[in-house]
Parts: structure tokens; sequence; C-alpha cells
């Protein structure tokens, strides 16, 4: 009846004619004239046997979403790229959109056995749902395309939210295990979708086998993993809707920040606070519905995970490791061409000498695009060596432009001792601490490396200087010594002549 008011409308309220009304509401002239002059709306009783001009190409259609369960369900038919392609192969075909729209709907549940509804679920206290989502932030300046891990609790309709540049198990299981400690407790019964970061495969019986990272995490909290039937979104609802909502109430406008560490303790705080509202059905405050699900929680473990995975790394010539055949970070010059041990955390990647000692240590890096992460400090000693290559190392831009201009004045030999006695005192304190040593030592016209030193030295305390002597009351007053000059002269004059 709707579709009939809207026909009706157009023609007699818009004035438009039969032509444009079935162009744009996809009904044939017959029937758009039909619902233009009718007089008689008693309800009619449907003959539903009564042929239709789409019998003949049913089976052409049930034969191409046959073949769309093969293909990805985003590169599938929809009723209207079927009509068009019968418009454009089949021939005779005469039937209106809206018929063949109908017909398809009918044809995927069908076929596809989807289903139609959902069975309305009681959530249990205590129970659990994970599930990434992705937003941008600002982290020093630097815009992140990131992804957010959200856990919410559908009995209580609670949610914690924390930020992550991607979404591996280092940035699964350190968000979980922030969010069990600031509940106080680990949820029961967790579930999660089919993501590789837990699942390394599904068995023949649909048992899922968890990772070995994942597996030791599970079992470390004691909590049950569930996971989702394939395609199965609305088995985890709840939190599907809660990533969205978190996105929409507290990461717009983009979030800003220096440490992303502080922000997610903030975000905490601030998901906590916003269980200060009703329940969008049980009609009771959040925070009390949480307490509920706090009392059928499990106690944490008295020992905190240490989320971490190692892997070893082959470092090449120029001192660099590249993981997952896209990231690559700077180690340290004695390293090229030997294996380092890399330990892989949600922020950061620590690199390990062949003694388990760090000589390295960067900000993770994430997403698909070839990245680098580069520490040009270790490589002062070696660049001591070469130091014509001065201009052409990260070293460069790190130095003050009158820095620049000394060292470019100076000769090869005097250049090389130079970044060799930034790199002993850069050992010693840090890299700024030695330039500002030598900046001294320019200023003072005393650049000799013993001068930066000294410099250094008493920049950084290491100076330790002589005390003033200090004149106790036990020794006698003595009153100044009157110099006469002529006296020292007439004795000098007299010592010659003998």
């Amino acid at each position: 009846m709707a579709e009939t008011n809207d026909i009706r409308s157009k023609f007699f309220d818009e004035g438009k004619n039969i032509t444009t009304i079935a162009r744009e509401t996809g009904y044939d002239r017959k029937t758009i004239r039909k619902y233009i002059h009718r007089e008689d709306w008693n309800e009619e009783v449907v003959d539903d046997s009564r042929p239709s001009k789409l019998d003949p190409f049913k089976p052409l259609i049930d034969q191409w979403l046959e073949n769309d369960k093969y293909q990805r369900r985003k590169q599938r038919h929809t009723a209207r790229r079927i009509f068009k392609r019968l418009q454009d192969e089949a021939d005779g075909f005469d039937a209106s959109y809206r018929t063949v729209c109908t017909y398809v709907t009918e044809a995927k549940r069908r076929i596809y056995q989807e289903r139609r509804g959902f069975l309305p679920l009681e959530h249990i206290p205590g129970e659990a749902q994970v599930d990434f989502g992705e937003a941008d932030f600002i982290e020093n300046g630097h815009r992140v395309h990131g992804a957010y891990l959200v856990l919410s609790l559908p009995h209580s309709n609670g949610g914690f939210l924390q930020f992550f540049g991607g979404q591996t198990y280092e940035c699964l299981a350190e968000g979980m295990k922030a969010i069990f400690e600031h509940m106080g407790g680990v949820p029961t019964r967790i579930w999660f979708d089919n993501a590789s970061s837990m699942v390394a495969g599904i068995e023949a019986d649909g048992e899922r086998k968890k990772t070995e990272s994942f597996a030791r995490f599970v079992n470390h909290y004691g909590f049950e993993a569930v996971f989702c039937n394939k395609g199965a979104g609305n088995e985890k609802g709840n939190v599907e809707n809660k990533v969205g909502y978190l996105r929409r109430n507290y990461l717009v406008p983009v979030p800003e920040f220096s440490d992303i560490r502080q922000f997610n303790r903030q975000m905490l705080e601030t998901c906590q606070g916003d269980m200060e509202r009703l329940h969008y059905d049980k009609k009771q405050l959040i925070s009390l519905l949480f307490e509920e699900d706090k009392k059928s929680f499990s106690e944490l473990p008295s020992v905190p995970l240490d989320i971490r995975s190692e892997h070893s790394a082959r470092v090449d010539a120029y001192g660099k490791i590249t993981l997952f055949g896209k990231h690559r970070y700077s180690t340290v010059p004695r390293l090229a061409k030997s294996t380092a041990v890399v330990v892989l955390r949600a922020h950061d990647v620590t690199i390990l000498d062949e003694n388990l000692r760090e000589v390295a240590q960067h900000r993770r890096l994430f997403g698909e695009k070839e990245q680098e992460a580069m520490d040009w400090i270790p490589y002062l000693r070696q660049l001591s060596r070469y130091p014509a290559a001065l201009k052409y190392s990260g070293i460069h831009a790190m130095l003050p432009d009158p820095v620049k201009d000394f060292l470019e004045n100076r000769t090869r030999r005097e250049r090389g001792e130079t970044l060799r006695v930034l790199s002993d005192l850069t050992d010693q304190s840090d890299f700024p601490s030695a330039v500002q040593a030598l900046r001294q030592s320019m200023d003072l016209g005393r650049t000799s490396p013993d001068d930066i030193k000294a410099l250094h030295a008493r920049h950084t305390d290491q100076w330790a200087g002589i005390e003033h002597i200090r004149v106790g009351a036990q020794i006698p007053h003595l009153d100044p010594i009157r110099t006469d000059v002529e006296s020292y002269d007439r004795m000098l004059v007299a010592g010659e002549s003998r």
C-alpha cells in the first residue's frame, strides 16, 4: 500500500507523467496506470499460482546465486545487478525490477539458508565479549591509523577500550590484561572472533586450535575462550555495538596525546565514568549492573603475565633487521651479518645480542606499508671512522647548525676525532649533553678532545673541582705586606752589578 500511495502521490501531487514514474520506481507502465485509475480499494485476495513474467528466468537467477556461494560476500550479485544482467543478457526479459527484487530476496534465503531473525538471549553476569575497532589517533604530532580493543560486558552493557597501533596478539593480550587489572577480576567466559592472533586453525569438528601464545594467556588468566561461528557477528553483537558507541562518543574528534600508555590509563577511567547512566533496557544504572558482573569474576592471578613474543632475526650488513617482510629496525654495527633476538611487545620492539643483552629499543611499527625505525646514536663510533659520510647520515640532521658548520670546516682527521669524542661522551651520559659540551668548547675557542671532555665533565657534575681552603680561627692574623716596587728595582740592579 505504501508503494501504491507513492505512485499516486507522484502522479496527482507532484504532477509527474507515467514514463517518469516508471523510471523512478521500476514498475511497468501498465501497473502504474492500474494504480492511478483504480477505484475499488477493497482488499484483494492474491493468487500466487498465477504465472509470472519472471518464471522463465528463475533457473538462471538461481544458477547465478549458486555460483555466488563460492565468491566473496561483497562480490556477490545484488538484486539490482541481477536485474541489469537480465536486461542485457536474457532474451525476452520484460519483468519489473520490483518483481526481480522480491524473487531474489526469497531465493537468497533458500540458497544461502539465511536466517530471517535472531533469537533473543539472556546475558549471564560475568561474561564478556572482545573485538577490535579501527580509528585514527595523533601521537606526538604524528597521525596513526591504529586500532582500539574493546571488552564489553553484555549483562551490564559496560565496556572498556585500549588504543594500539595494530591488532596483533601482543596488542590483544596487553589490552585485556590492562582491563582485567582495572576491573579487579577476570570474566569467566569471553567471546571472540576467529582472528589469526588467537586461532591457528579450525578442526574438522569446528573446534578452534588456539595459537600457543593465546593458549598460554587463557590458561594464565583462567577464563573460557568461546569463538563465534564464521560470518556470525551477531553472536557477539554487544561488543560490536560497543565498538561503535565508544568511537562516536570518545574518539571524535581524533584523539591527540603524547604518551599512548598514559592515554590508555585515562580511557579506563573515562569508560568507568560512562557507566553512570541507565541501561538501555533494564532501566538501572550500568554501574550497579557492573557490580553484579564483578561478583561473578574470577580472581586475578598472583603474578601478572609478561605479554611478549620472541623471534630470531638475521641482521644485514647495515646492522638492520626486517620483521614481517616490511618493518626494518636498526640494531648496532657490531651485530652486522649475525643473528639477533627480537622481543615484541604491544608498543615497542627490543633487540638483544647473542648474550641476551639489550642493544636497541624502538617504538613498534604497524601497517602494511614498508617502514623503518632508525636510531643513529649507536652508529656514532662507526661514523667516526668514516667522517666523510656525516652529511649522509641521520646524525647530521640531529646536530645544531653551528656544530654542522664547525665539523664541515675541520680536516677529515679532526672531524673523526670530534665524532669519536661525541660517541664516548654519549656513552657516559647522552647525546644532547655531549653536543652541549662541544658547543661550549666552540664558544671558548678550545676544541681539543681533552677540552670537550673537561667541559662535559663539568656540565654533567662529573667535575671534582677544588674546594676553597677555609682558614680556622687558631691561625694568627697577618697584616697585609706592603710592596715597595722601587726597592725591588734597586735590589735587582745591585744584583746585576755584582
